[in-house]
């Protein structure tokens, strides 16, 4: 429907997964373009203006860690990160750090072209179910633009990367509902429910969420723990209305 390509900027200090993913990706009608270290990845950042990151951990000159703490700084993009460590902390890192998901080396290409499609697929959506796919929610002090894919806490923006507003969005399109984290994780990150995945996915992004969000993040009022469940949107009330933009 349109030419555009999407834009993958793969970083890996191994020349032999460069080459793989760079040719299954192209295979797939991706643009790519790579990068050897986390300062060549900053370059070609810069230079390239990708729509997503693929990037490893452990790299020479800046680590996976770096890249993603620098890039958070200034761009929502979405990064998936490589992780051959064994230590599960390692990876709930760059979650908090601000990546979007991760893969666990050795990875097969097929899962992580997969979580590609579902990550991108965020930034293509028109809208959950309960919010106008046209339009502004206000919650309180939150202003939530559906089209833009902005929010705001008191006219000031703040800046939410694609599956947080995802995230953002699910809750409070079904506000007062409680969501388990499998089912946020079906819904949000598009893992099937038969798959394997460490649930704190969820939680950090619940915690990056509240951090942005609330007033009080260690109590929060918008973002909820259903005990025993997973989580769940404040209720909206009358006074929290969605209007047409």
């Amino acid at each position: 429907m349109e030419n555009h390509k999407e834009k993958i900027l793969v970083v890996d200090d191994e020349a032999s997964i460069r080459r793989i993913l760079e040719t299954r990706l192209s295979m797939i009608g991706y643009e790519v373009v790579t990068a050897a270290d986390g300062e060549e990845a900053i370059e070609v950042f810069h230079k390239e203006n990708p729509d997503l990151v693929v990037l490893d951990v452990m790299m020479p000159k800046l680590d996976g860690y770096g890249v993603c703490q620098e890039l958070r700084k200034e761009s929502d993009i979405p990064i998936i990160m490589l992780t051959a460590l064994g230590d599960v902390a390692d990876r709930i890192t760059g979650l908090e750090l601000g990546a979007d998901d991760y893969v666990v080396k050795p990875f097969s290409p097929k899962e992580l072209e997969a979580r590609i499609r579902s990550v991108l697929r965020r930034f293509d959506r028109n809208g959950t179910s309960g919010i106008p796919s046209s339009g502004v929610i206000h919650i309180n002090t939150i202003k939530i633009d559906t089209n833009k894919r902005q929010v705001y806490k008191s006219d000031e923006r703040i800046r939410l990367t694609g599956m947080e507003f995802s995230l953002l969005e699910l809750l409070v399109g079904r506000s007062g509902e409680a969501f388990s984290r499998a089912e946020i994780l079906q819904e949000v990150w598009g893992y099937t429910p038969e798959r394997h995945v460490d649930t704190r996915v969820v939680d950090v992004h619940i915690s990056r969420l509240r951090a942005k969000l609330e007033e009080d993040p260690s109590n929060p009022e918008l973002i909820l723990t259903a005990r025993g469940t997973g989580y769940l949107f404040q209720r909206i009330i009358d006074g929290s209305e969605a209007k047409q933009s």
